[in-house]
């Protein structure tokens, strides 16, 4: 069987490949990759202190809309900037972006 004969799934053998793998030495040993994680870790610590504080904001909106009939737009303003800080913190963590959400890269997301 020629080479021309191969059918179209044939894998060639390892040697004849032109492509090589990344080697994971390498991204064991790459400074971006350790320094990713520290990122990751710090910014999983500030995620886990944003959930507490949303508990709050929803407890003190729920009081408030209670008794005055109507939402504190300033509450309202936080919740929601709480929420794409959260989305962004959640983007990086997951490797959707690069970007680093604040205090790192990128400024606190705007309430409105």
């Amino acid at each position: 069987m020629t080479a021309e004969d191969q059918p179209l799934d044939h894998v060639p053998p390892e040697e004849s490949r032109t492509e090589k793998p990344a080697d994971i030495e390498d991204n064991i040993k790459s400074r971006s990759t350790w320094l990713r994680a520290l990122f990751m870790l710090v910014c999983f610590f500030l995620y886990a202190i944003t959930r507490p504080i949303v508990g709050a904001v929803v407890l003190l909106q729920f009081f408030w809309a209670l008794f005055t009939s109507e939402p504190n737009k300033k509450l309202t303003a936080l919740g929601h900037s709480l929420a794409v800080y959260t989305q962004e913190l959640i983007d990086y963590l997951t490797y959707f972006t690069d970007e680093r959400p604040f205090p790192f890269e990128k400024d606190w997301p705007a309430g409105s």
